[in-house]
């Protein structure tokens, strides 16, 4: 059964310029154990997304409409085997479905910290600046595990941090160390070692590598691997980063302008792109297999998000825009079951918000020329 379930999800900042739109009708699913990967350029909502899963966003921001759903229920909404009662189900007041999956953007302020950390925890950006520069590191992971599980003892919850942190490659000695006397690398993996501590169904990583030199990049990675693997967790990571989606993701998601424009496994996306904005984001990138390859830039800048106009996020940049990418966004259309004609998608397989994805072979084509990114 699916883990999480984003639909139809907008996101908005208040501003004295009008709301921006930084995520727009989003949908896809995260299965468990998966690693799902969200990539975009700066700016693009990954990581208000993410934050919206656990009611994060900064004080002008909040969800102006659509559901984020989980394969989990408040206890006091469930019955003594842990599953949601029938009276929670049938009150429309409580945001319970008939499948056992609960809306955590209708949670309350108490509710979400009962989901926080105990069933979705977060590897927030920057994390290696995120612990506390006067507390142990140890202790540090020792209150996050007695918040959520207060029959735990200190003497339990301490071997349990020195565990943690001996499984991402620190030694349990350091637990008594400051964060200060940790190296980069160091700091990352005990942020690591904290999101797994109550043993979470989903692990949220927000530029999880950012700021790491490419060898330590490569040792955070193997240790996020190895965790997910103990604990059976699924990952959503959120990186600008191809790379390090390409190494570490089953499926990838493509934003652009607060909207998702691609989506399907991550060989889909690399190998088979069907989006003008992901062939373009997969040509700025080098390769180790190409001898003096030319890198193509798109040309120009994402769009503003204050009250953006209905026609399509990527039509100023885009070389193969028609009259109907100014009419409408597009909606999401099945790659793979493409026969000449447009098909809106109903799965979560090969996904592309692009109107002219039944002519994608011509599009993978022209897309390699570095005269087509400079008709616009």
């Amino acid at each position: 059964m699916t883990l999480l379930e984003f639909n139809d999800l907008s996101v908005r900042y208040s501003t004295d310029d009008g709301a921006v739109h930084a995520v727009e009708d989003v949908n896809f699913t995260v299965e468990p154990g998966e690693t799902f990967g969200l990539v975009g350029e700066s700016g693009c909502g990954k990581t208000t997304l993410g934050k919206s899963i656990l009611q994060l966003l900064d004080r002008n921001g909040y969800v102006e409409s659509g559901e984020i759903w989980l394969d989990w229920v408040l206890p006091k909404w469930t019955d003594e085997g842990g599953e949601p009662t029938n009276e929670a189900i049938a009150d429309d007041s409580i945001p319970v479905r008939q499948d056992g999956k609960m809306n955590l953007a209708a949670l309350d302020e108490t509710e979400i910290r009962q989901v926080r950390w105990n069933t979705i925890s977060l590897i927030p950006q920057s994390a290696m600046n995120a612990l506390n520069p006067v507390y142990k590191v140890g202790d540090q992971i020792t209150e996050a595990i007695q918040l959520h599980e207060p029959e735990t003892t200190d003497e339990e919850a301490r071997e349990r941090a020195m565990q943690l942190l001996e499984s991402v490659g620190v030694e349990p000695e350091r637990a008594d160390d400051y964060a200060h006397e940790f190296s980069g690398g160091m700091r990352q993996r005990a942020i690591i070692a904290m999101a797994m501590a109550c043993d979470p169904d989903l692990v949220i990583a927000d530029e999880p590598t950012t700021a790491l030199d490419v060898i330590i990049q490569d040792r955070v990675l193997d240790a996020i691997r190895d965790m997910q693997e103990e604990f059976d967790a699924a990952m959503l990571i959120i990186s600008h980063d191809i790379s390090v989606m390409a190494e570490t993701c089953d499926r990838i998601g493509v934003m652009y302008g607060g909207r998702l424009m691609e989506s399907g496994t991550t060989h889909d996306i690399f190998e088979n792109a069907a989006n003008p904005y992901t062939l373009g984001l997969e040509n700025s990138f080098p390769t180790i297999t190409a001898e003096n390859e030319q890198l193509l830039s798109i040309p120009g800048t994402p769009p503003q998000l204050v009250d953006p106009p209905d026609e399509c996020r990527f039509i100023d940049r885009c070389p193969f825009a028609v009259d109907a990418c100014e009419k409408s966004h597009p909606p999401m259309f099945d790659v793979e079951s493409q026969q000449g004609e447009l098909s809106q998608a109903t799965t979560d397989g090969h996904r592309s918000a692009c109107h002219r994805v039944d002519e994608i072979e011509e599009l993978r084509n022209r897309a390699t020329e570095d005269e087509t990114w400079q008709e616009r």
